[in-house]
Order: C-alpha cells, then sequence, then structure tokens
C-alpha cells in the first residue's frame, strides 16, 4: 500500500513537471513565433518604404470640380493645378523649420518615429480625462500616411504605418525626413510643399520670408482649406499664427519680444493666380464640403459639385455691387454684398460678398481685421451686421399672429419706454417727427420707430418675436431677450444678410420656410450621387399673416408719405414687396425685397463699422437692388404675391 501511495505521488509530480515543462515551451514557442512574425510582418512592409524622392511626389489626385446650376459653367477647380517646388533643407530658414516642428511634433528631434507621450495624451482626450496640447502623430507618422498610405482607417493600415515610421527612422537621418515633409504637405491653394506655399501666399521663395509668414505657414498645416488667407476662416488662421509664435518663445526658439513683434506685423497675401468665378460663394461651398466629407475626402473622390448658383445673375449682380459701392464712396459707404434667394426652393442664385474680390484693402494703411473700410476677400453676406428696421417684418408678423390687424392703431408720439443700458430710452423716427394715431399698415410701410417698439412691447413680445424670428431662418439671436431688449425691432440683434434674405422667404412662399440651399447634387468621379438636395419645406407661418405683410410692404400708396411715390422700391409692372433699414448709428444700410419668383437682399457699409454719411438705405442700397431685381424679375413668369 505505502508502495503504491509513493508511485502515485511520484507519478503526479513528475506529471506537474512534464506539464510545467509543455507550459514553458509553449510560452517560448508563443514567444518566438510572436517575434518571428512581427519579423516577418516588419520585413513584409518593410519592403514598400518608398526612395527618398518618392516623398516629393503625392498620390494622384482627382480634382473636384464646383460648377454653376447648369453644370455647363465651371467655378472652380479644387486641387486642380498643383504647384511643387522641391527646395533642399539648407535653403528653409531655421526658424521656418523651428515653427512646424513646434506646431507639429514637439518632440520631433528626441522620438524614433512614434511619439508615446502624445500617444498617451490623446488616448486620454478620447476618454475625456484632459484636453491634449497637440496630436499624435508625428511628423514622420504624417510623412508616411501622407505620401504612402490609402486613407482608411483599418488596422492593417495603421500596422503598416507604424512599421514604415519605424524603418523611415532607421533609414533616413532626422534632417532627411524633415526636409522630406516640408517638401510635401499640403498648405491649401493648391500648393504642396513649403517653397510653393511661400510662393503662392507671399510671392516669394521661403528663404525670404519672416517669422510671422513661416508662423502663418506652419498654422495652415492643420487645416490647410479651413484656415484659407482667401477663406471665410482668416481670422482663425491669424489667432492660430499667434499661438504658433507663442510655442516658439515658450521652446526658445525665439525671443517673447521677437514674438510679439511678429504678432504685430500686418501680413500681405497674395492674389489667387488659379482661374475661379463667383469666389465669395465658391469658398462658402467649398467651406461647406471641408466640414461635412473633410479634406482628404473632396481630395481623393474627384467629385463633381452641381451648385444652386445662376451664373448670368451673378455676374450682373457681381457688376451692379461694385458700381454701386463705387459710387456710394462719396457718402463714406466703402463695401456692399448682394443675396438672392428662390423662395420656394431655398436655393440661393446669387452671392456677392463684398465689392471686389480682387481689390485691395482700403484705405491703404488699414490693419486687416481691425481698421479696414474694405476688405476683399470678406464674405459679408455671411458676416453679422445690425439689420435696422429690416428687422420690423417680423415683429408685425408675430403681432398679427397674436390678432393684430393691418387697422390696429398705435400712437405715434414721443414715448419713454424706460431704463435701457443706463439711460433712459426714447427712441425717435427717422424724420424727427409724431404722427399721431397710426394704422399698423402705415407704421409699417412708412418704417415708423415709435410705433414698431409699441407694436414689440405691447402686441408682439419680445420672446415670442425672437422665437418667429429664429424659425424663419436667423441664426444669430442666441442670447436671452433680455439682451436685446425693445431695441430689437429697430435691428438691435445682428443678422447675416443670407439669413434675413432667407427669412423673408418666408412671407415670399406663403408662410413655407426653405431653409438656404446651395448644393444641388454632388456626384463622384464614377457618376455615383454621393449628395443630393431634397429639402421639404415647412411651414412656420400661417399663409394668411404671410399675406398680410405681403400687402403691406407692397403697398406703394402706404409707404409714400415717407419713401416717395417713386422711389426705388417701386415696381409698376411687378407685384414685389421690399423692406429698408438703417442702423441707428448709420454704419449699415440694407434693402430686402421679393417677387413670388426671387428675394434679393443689398447690405452697404463698411467692414470696420465706420459711420457712412447720414443717409438712409433708401438712398445707399435700395438703387443696387432695384436694378439687380430689374434683371431679375425678367427670369420667372410674372406671379402676384399671395395677399390678405
Amino acid at each position: 500500500m505505502a508502495k503504491r501511495k509513493y508511485s502515485r505521488q511520484v507519478y503526479q509530480k513528475n506529471k506537474k513537471k512534464r506539464v510545467a515543462s509543455l507550459f514553458l515551451k509553449l510560452i517560448v514557442f508563443l514567444f518566438l513565433l510572436s517575434i518571428f512574425s512581427g519579423m516577418f510582418l516588419f520585413l513584409y512592409y518593410a519592403r514598400d518604404l518608398p526612395r527618398p524622392e518618392k516623398f516629393t511626389e503625392r498620390q494622384v489626385t482627382q480634382s473636384t470640380k464646383i460648377y454653376d446650376r447648369t453644370g455647363e459653367v465651371l467655378l472652380y477647380d479644387i486641387f486642380g493645378e498643383e504647384k511643387r517646388i522641391i527646395v533642399p533643407l539648407s535653403e528653409i530658414p531655421k526658424y521656418v523649420q523651428e515653427a512646424v516642428i513646434v506646431t507639429e511634433d514637439a518632440n520631433f528631434w528626441k522620438h524614433f518615429g512614434l511619439d508615446i507621450r502624445a500617444i498617451i495624451r490623446a488616448v486620454l482626450a478620447d476618454l475625456k480625462l484632459k484636453e491634449p496640447a497637440q496630436g499624435a502623430s508625428t511628423i514622420s507618422q504624417q510623412l508616411i500616411r501622407s505620401s504612402f498610405l490609402t486613407r482608411e482607417k483599418t488596422l492593417k493600415r495603421k500596422v503598416r504605418e507604424i512599421i514604415l515610421t519605424i524603418e523611415l527612422e532607421r533609414k533616413y537621418s532626422k534632417e532627411e525626413i524633415l526636409e522630406f515633409y516640408l517638401n510635401q504637405v499640403p498648405f491649401g491653394s493648391n500648393a504642396y510643399g513649403i517653397e510653393a506655399a511661400s510662393r503662392t501666399l507671399f510671392d516669394k521663395p521661403v528663404k525670404d520670408i519672416g517669422i510671422a509668414e513661416a508662423a502663418t505657414l506652419a498654422s495652415l498645416i492643420k487645416a490647410p482649406s479651413r484656415l484659407s488667407p482667401y477663406g471665410e476662416y482668416k481670422d482663425e488662421l491669424l489667432q492660430r499664427k499667434d499661438y504658433v509664435l507663442d510655442r516658439m518663445a515658450n521652446a526658445d526658439y525665439i525671443t517673447h519680444d521677437q514674438a510679439q513683434e511678429a504678432k504685430n506685423q500686418t501680413l500681405r497675401f497674395s492674389q489667387i493666380l488659379t482661374p475661379i468665378k463667383a469666389p465669395h460663394f465658391v469658398m462658402y461651398i467649398k467651406d461647406q464640403l471641408v466640414r461635412k466629407y473633410g479634406e482628404d475626402f473632396i481630395r481623393e473622390r474627384g467629385l463633381r459639385v452641381y451648385t444652386s448658383l445662376d451664373w448670368e445673375l451673378q455676374e450682373y449682380a457681381e457688376k451692379i455691387v461694385e458700381q454701386g459701392a463705387k459710387d456710394n464712396g462719396w457718402m463714406n459707404a466703402h463695401n456692399a454684398a448682394l443675396i438672392a434667394i428662390n423662395p420656394k426652393t431655398g436655393e440661393i442664385l446669387t452671392m456677392v460678398g463684398s465689392k471686389s474680390w480682387f481689390g485691395d484693402v482700403s484705405p491703404k494703411n488699414c490693419i486687416p481685421g481691425k481698421n479696414c473700410q474694405f476688405e476683399p476677400m470678406i464674405n459679408v453676406a455671411i458676416r453679422e451686421r445690425q439689420p435696422g428696421s429690416a428687422f420690423k417684418p417680423f415683429v408685425y408678423a408675430t403681432a398679427f399672429e397674436k390678432g393684430a390687424t393691418p387697422k390696429t392703431i398705435v400712437v405715434d408720439e414721443e414715448t419713454n419706454f424706460g431704463k435701457w443700458g443706463g439711460k433712459d430710452y426714447i427712441p425717435q423716427n427717422y424724420d424727427n417727427l409724431f404722427r399721431g394715431p397710426v394704422t399698423l399698415r402705415q407704421a409699417l410701410a412708412q418704417s415708423l420707430n415709435v410705433p414698431s417698439v409699441k407694436v414689440l412691447a405691447s402686441l408682439a413680445g419680445l420672446k415670442d418675436s425672437i422665437e418667429n424670428a429664429k424659425e424663419f431662418g436667423i441664426t444669430t439671436l442666441n442670447r436671452p431677450s433680455s439682451f436685446y431688449g425693445l431695441s430689437l425691432v429697430l435691428g438691435g440683434g445682428e443678422v447675416k444678410l443670407l439669413d434675413i434674405a432667407s427669412a423673408y422667404s418666408v412671407f415670399a412662399n406663403n408662410g413655407l420656410k426653405s431653409s438656404p440651399v446651395s448644393i444641388v447634387r454632388i456626384e463622384d468621379a464614377l457618376g455615383n450621387i454621393v449628395e443630393e438636395n431634397k429639402k421639404i419645406p415647412k411651414r412656420v407661418l400661417d399663409s394668411r399673416v404671410a399675406g398680410i405683410i405681403n400687402d403691406i410692404l407692397s403697398d406703394n400708396d402706404a409707404r409714400a408719405p415717407m419713401f416717395g411715390y417713386y422711389s426705388p422700391l417701386y415696381f409698376p409692372e411687378y407685384d414685389v414687396a421690399a423692406k429698408t433699414g438703417t442702423t441707428q448709428n448709420w454704419r449699415d444700410a440694407w434693402t430686402i425685397g421679393y417677387s413670388a419668383s426671387i428675394v434679393a437682399g443689398v447690405w452697404v457699409g463698411n467692414n470696420d463699422n465706420t459711420p457712412m454719411a447720414k443717409q438712409p438705405g433708401v438712398m445707399l442700397s435700395s438703387p443696387m437692388w432695384h436694378q439687380f431685381m430689374e434683371k431679375a424679375l425678367l427670369r420667372f413668369p410674372k406671379e402676384n404675391l399671395n395677399k390678405t
């Protein structure tokens, strides 16, 4: 018995040893397998590492083309003409290199291709534990990804990226990698590489640019299309430029005094040389594409973008705005913008964002973004400005919804509406006269201020008027109603020309809202539909109330006591409604008007809010509006507005 028990113990002990031995061998085998597999994967993918000259060649791109509504007029070819100029690292100033490194990969000289700390920061940011100072991709990774790999987000692609990045760092020096990168990275405006970007944006070789210009180029790498100095987000580019300068100073690449001096420098950007039609509209379209699909998608898919633009009307509008702004110069009004919309579909037919895309800032010694009366590439049609009395129809519509009628009486007399902004609020009419009892028809048609404030205070209500304006399409009134107060009806809340023209479309379309449409259809290179407009109008206003507003704003007899019988608002042959607006400090002049087929809005003023001569909107903006409508009305069948 004892012997059998002893044998069983020995057997169990030997069995454990054999299992442990097998387990150890399995671990060793798996370890060796993983090593050999890793080596195999490394060798398999590393064999594809491109030649040095390959890093100066991007993958073949298929340009994205933007057309008018007919598909026959090419407005702009994005990435159509790539510009590349290869320069050695020795010709790129040190501070240019440092601006890029401190922005894109602060640890470039220290890591082996992968920045583990940056990766951890990015992971923590994804987990919303902290905000990273920069992204996780190193310059080496960006180089591999943008020059050699596809954009697909798969594990296989990521493995290849890591392996090729490590092999890249093993095979080439840091200086070579930086040179490859600076010669191929996109900077927007079809410029690839630092030299092409410098010549395109500043019209000089990179060896001649200064610190401020270097920081600007480094800023563009993050989002070359969105941050383009020729687009709507130039201010963001300049803010990022200052951020880059601060990082350079904190890293001791430059002194803080040099950074401040560079911040104060006024940058002068070259004009776009690539052929472009309707430039403000095109950049508006391009921004939408980048926001929705990303730069890589629109760069590589060869999209065909069919827009809502009516090229014939656009050309005409551009000439009218340029000449009209020139004629207004003697009244110290140096810029203008024009929008036209089809109220039934919401399609934007014209968009002129300034008097000239290719003009020079004025005055010549102004600093862009600060004290320029005119800046050519700023699209004022989508900038926030005070609408003056052009806002009144939304308040009156709200009052009519609540039971008021065009015959309702209010008293036009000097009225103290209480404290506002620390002083008594006692609005005046444009002509400083008071008319006693007036109907709401007279008050709105003649744009009387005191009765309009009473309509807001007693008949419409501040909160409901704001909500209605938002429903109609005004996107900017996002502060508490108390912020605007009763001055809202006189234009105390800022709006965009595009928004207010779209909101007037609700009246023209019998209370139905069609949000602005700029892209009708997008196709890829194979003809597949990527996007197609199928928006359905939404009712936001009773047709009866829309009819009342149409009736009043087209009533030439009712407005004649203020504007005259033959003002630019009047079309004897057509049924047209119109409203003007002028801000109290004479900084903005508006005319918004419409038929059943088209809505057009014109803004006149100065970019820096410099006051104009004390002239009403009917003098400054209405002549341009009338001239445009004369042409536009011929494009549509005659159709009367709905009236009640």
